[in-house]
């Protein structure tokens, strides 16, 4: 009798651990885009290998970077991401929460899909930076010169 009652208890356990697992993998919490230049990208992991990587985003020129960090699952995006390094690219991720260990990743942000960003101008033509006129200085009198206006 407690032979049997200690078998469903266990099977009922496993059962709820895996119900748990499949909606964690399943069910996102957010999913969304970021925009910026790939930091790093590494292979990581003891047992459980996954891709790891930051992306440095930028809103104003000139200031501090803030970083993304996220996991690729998949090594195919992550070798698009490898063939990507230099150039500004749009990450697509899913946030996965909840999830038991860094098996899984070391983020609960899975990066699935990028985008290289050219950056165009509205009619599709690619921006080439426009140059900076020189300042125009007034004519300088120096003595005994007169001024004109």
């Amino acid at each position: 009798m407690i032979m049997r009652f200690l078998g469903l208890f266990v099977l009922a356990a496993l059962l709820v651990l895996a119900a748990y697992l499949v909606a964690v993998f399943e069910w996102t919490y957010a999913s969304g885009e970021r925009a910026g230049w790939v930091q790093k990208i590494s292979h990581k992991g003891w047992i459980c290998k996954t891709w790891e990587g930051e992306l440095a985003m930028s809103s104003i020129p000139g200031s501090i970077p803030e970083k993304f960090a996220f996991t690729v699952r998949d090594s195919a995006v992550a070798e698009l991401i490898n063939q990507s390094a230099g150039q500004r690219v749009r990450l697509h991720y899913e946030q996965h929460r909840g999830l038991p260990g860094t098996c899984f990743g070391e983020t609960g942000y899975w990066v699935d899909s990028l985008v290289v960003i050219q950056d165009q101008s509205p009619t599709g033509a690619p921006i080439a930076p426009t140059p900076t006129p020189a300042p125009v200085m007034p004519p300088v009198a120096g003595p005994g010169t007169p001024v004109r206006p």
